[in-house]
């Protein structure tokens, strides 16, 4: 028997200015995740079930860019994405763009359990949920007050919304000072960007590793923009050897095949769990800004971040227990 090991995020890049009362609930929730995977896997449900149940309940919670809560497209709508990924076999399941399924997560098992594909998408995926009576709610569900500021906010500044790496007077002006930023994404002006992903990877007692991925993607995001996170190797990955869940630029996630390259330099270079991390957050992201949370076979747990912040939480068998914002 081995140790069981796990880890959430709600997002990297976050508000230096973020006030004291969302940090307070962006930890209260990360840790009622963590929490909620901790007794999963003591009453020794399966990896695979645990990164399910817990990136579910971030999902219905409105907090962070998930289910409810979703970023919203350039016409105001959601579009929103999922992968999970089970070490044991590699198998996987994706959807993209769905606009009514409550859960993405679930019906990306779904896709991975009763299916013959890997992914599916739109209105692809949308029938499938139909067809297997996955709940479904009108697209309203997911759209918050706070969502259709933000996208006001993007469409003054024509921008991508992109936060945490301007100062606080160009995010209140969003004007000259936000659309001249020298900030790109793909080679186009990026001003104002707040990711908050979810995800959460697994090992448990039986040293299989399992990993899930759920987002919104990006506000203001052009209709039809797929993102990293339901990319198998890219925004998620889970193997023999760890499972890795991405969160950032989307676009530099997919360039550096972020997930996939931690489980290889381990198992091609031999590093630890928390090397590989290092390694590859330092060398694959090129000027991308991006974290991930990982675990391994062994109930290592680590993660790493090349921004100002990056909502997690993780636990392993032993005792140890964190639930942080910052560095």
């Amino acid at each position: 028997m081995g140790r069981w090991a796990i880890a959430v995020h709600g997002g990297a890049g976050v508000d230096p200015n973020l006030p004291l009362e969302r940090q307070e609930a962006a930890t209260a929730l990360l840790t009622r995740c963590l929490n909620l995977g901790i007794s999963a896997l003591r009453s020794s449900l399966p990896a695979i079930d645990v990164v399910e149940l817990v990136v579910r309940e971030l999902e219905t919670d409105p907090l962070f860019n998930s289910g409810r809560g979703s970023a919203l497209t350039e016409k105001g709508t959601v579009e929103m994405e999922a992968s999970i990924m089970d070490g044991r076999g590699r198998r996987c399941g994706a959807v993209s763009g769905l606009t009514t399924v409550k859960n993405p997560i679930s019906l990306a098992r779904l896709v991975m359990d009763k299916s013959p594909h890997s992914y599916l998408a739109f209105s692809g995926a949308e029938d499938f949920a139909r067809q297997h009576g996955v709940e479904t709610v009108d697209n309203e569900y997911f759209i918050t007050e706070d969502n259709k500021g933000m996208l006001k906010l993007a469409k003054e500044a024509d921008s991508i919304l992109f936060d945490y790496r301007i100062p606080s007077t160009a995010f209140e002006t969003c004007g000259a000072a936000s659309t001249e930023s020298p900030i790109q994404m793909n080679g186009m002006p990026i001003s104002v960007y707040a990711p908050e992903t979810v995800g959460c990877v697994v090992a448990d007692t039986e040293g299989r590793c399992a990993a899930a991925t759920s987002t919104g993607g990006l506000m203001n995001k052009k209709v039809g923009r797929i993102g990293d996170s339901p990319l198998i190797g890219a925004g998620t990955y889970a193997g023999e050897v760890c499972g890795v869940s991405c969160t950032g630029e989307g676009e530099a996630i997919i360039r550096g095949t972020l997930a996939r390259d931690v489980a290889a330099v381990m198992e091609y270079k031999g590093l630890k769990l928390q090397e590989a991390v290092d390694f590859v957050i330092k060398e694959r992201l090129d000027e991308g800004k991006a974290g991930l949370i990982a675990v391994s076979s062994e109930g290592e747990v680590a993660y790493g971040f090349n921004c100002n912040g990056m909502f997690r939480g993780c636990a392993t068998e032993d005792g140890f227990m964190e639930v942080g914002i910052w560095e």
